[in-house]
């Protein structure tokens, strides 16, 4: 089915190109070489914790490489 796509320029979630969401798409039905969702995997396989490690990885990148508390626990004060 195909719709026309509406572009939103207001704060919040920014446009993304069509070949990231035909991505998105596609792993999310499978993830590539391993034959599940990431839906469907365990929070504690290899493969989460791989798919979250690069998720971190990128947003410090993002962030200009500094040290934050991305994947910190918060303490409780005490």
């Amino acid at each position: 089915m195909a719709t026309e796509r509406i572009f939103n320029f207001a704060a919040g979630p920014a446009v993304l190109p069509l070949a990231a969401l035909e991505e998105a798409q596609r792993d999310l039905l499978a993830l590539p070489g391993v034959g599940m969702s990431v839906l469907e995997i365990s929070h504690r396989s290899k493969t989460f914790e791989a798919i979250i490690g690069e998720c971190e990885a990128n947003i410090r990148k993002l962030a200009g490489g500094t040290e934050n508390r991305i994947g910190q626990k918060k303490r409780d004060p005490a």
